[in-house]
C-alpha cells in the first residue's frame, strides 16, 4: 500500500535507481554539552552512549564499521548502494584535519554514495561547512540538526545548551552552500502540549528544511528523564497518542520534505519507559492506518493532494 508520506527509502530510490540504505557509524567523537564547554550533564534524556553503537571503544575504525555494515545490510535489505551515517554525539565537533580525516575515510569506501552528519546547531562553522560543500559534487551531503523543540523554554528545560534562534543560524548558513538540512524533533517533551509540538511543525515548513526525523521521547536508564519519570514528575505519551501527534505533524509539512524517521530505536535493555516503543514496525503501521483512517496525507493542510502512489 503505497505510503502517505515521501519516505526515505523512496526519496533515494528516485535518485540512485536502487536500494540505498545508511550505516550507523560511530567516530568516537564528544559533545559540548557533555565536556564541560556548555554544560557537563548532556540533555536530559541522553546517556553517555549519546545514541551511539560504542563500536569507536570497541576500536572499530571507521572503515571497519562502513564494511560490517554493507555486509548485513546487503544481506537484509539487498541493498546496493550505502550513506555513512555519522550519529552518535557532534559530528562536527573536532579540530578541521580530524574531521576531514574522518569524511574522506567513509568516502572512500565503496560503494559509499554520500554522508549524514549528526551534529548540534551551535557546532558548525564556516570552515566545515566548506569542507561539506565541498564533497557535494560527487556526494550527497545531509546534515542533521537536533532541534527537538522550537520553544526556548522547553530547550532551557532539557537542557539543550542553544535556543531556536542558534538553529535558524544553523539552517541559513548550510542552505547557503547547498548541502541538504535534516532536522531531528521530539514528540512528548515535558510541558508541551499538541499546540506546542505543532508550532515546531510550522516553523520547519517554513523555514523549508529537506527532512525530518520525528521521534519518541522515550526514557532511558541514568539520565535525568529516569528521575523525573521514577518521581511521577513525566507521564510517557500512550503509543496511539503519538502515532495521532505524527500525523498530525505530516500533516503540516510540505511534501517535498523527506521523513526520515517517524519513530525512534531505543536499545532494549536501555529503556524504562514506555515499553511499547521497541514495537516500532507496530508503531509505523498504525501510522499509516491512521492516516488512511483520517484520509489525510503529508502536506495536507498546505493544500497539496494526495501524493501519488
Amino acid at each position: 500500500m503505497p505510503k502517505r508520506y515521501n519516505d526515505l527509502n523512496a526519496y533515494l530510490r528516485g535518485l540512485y535507481g536502487c536500494r540505498v540504505q545508511k550505516i550507523t557509524v560511530d567516530a568516537g567523537l564528544t559533545c559540548p554539552n557533555r565536556d564541560g564547554t556548555i554544560a557537563a550533564g548532556g540533555c536530559i534524556y541522553c546517556n553517555t552512549r549519546g545514541s551511539g553503537t560504542g563500536a569507536w571503544a570497541r576500536g572499530l575504525s571507521v572503515t571497519a564499521q562502513l564494511q560490517q555494515g554493507k555486509q548485513a545490510l546487503a544481506k537484509r535489505y539487498n541493498a546496493r548502494k550505502f550513506i555513512a551515517y555519522f550519529q552518535s554525539f557532534s559530528n562536527t565537533y573536532a579540530a578541521l584535519p580530524h574531521l576531514q580525516a574522518l569524511y574522506e575515510e567513509a568516502l572512500a569506501v565503496d560503494d559509499v554514495v554520500g554522508l549524514s552528519i549528526g551534529t548540534r546547531p551551535d557546532c558548525v562553522s564556516p570552515a566545515v561547512l566548506d569542507l561539506l560543500q565541498s564533497y557535494t559534487t560527487s556526494y550527497l551531503i545531509w546534515m542533521e540538526y537536533g532541534l527537538q523543540s522550537a520553544h526556548n523554554e522547553t530547550l532551557k528545560l532539557i537542557n539543550r545548551g542553544h535556543d531556536r534562534q542558534t538553529f535558524c543560524k544553523a539552517v541559513e548558513m548550510t542552505r547557503k552552500r547547498g548541502l541538504k538540512i535534516c532536522s531531528h524533533v521530539i514528540l512528548g517533551l515535558p510541558n508541551e502540549g499538541r499546540t506546542q509540538m505543532l508550532a515546531t511543525a510550522d516553523l520547519l515548513a517554513d523555514l523549508d528544511v529537506d527532512g525530518i526525523k520525528l521521534h519518541l521521547l522515550y526514557v532511558i536508564k541514568d539520565t535525568p528523564m529516569e528521575d523525573l519519570y521514577r518521581s511521577g514528575s513525566y507521564r510517557c505519551l500512550r503509543q496511539q497518542e503519538y502515532v495521532d501527534l505524527a500525523c498530525d505533524f505530516l500533516e503540516r509539512l510540505p511534501q517535498r520534505i523527506v521523513i526520515q524517521r517517524l519513530t525512534g530505536d531505543p536499545h532494549p535493555q536501555e529503556l524504562v519507559a514506555p515499553k511499547w516503543a521497541v514495537r516500532k514496525n507496530d508503531t509505523l503501521s498504525r501510522i499509516q492506518a491512521t492516516l488512511e483512517k483520517r484520509d489525510s496525507w503529508q502536506g495536507k493542510a498546505h493544500g497539496e493532494p494526495l501524493p501519488a502512489g
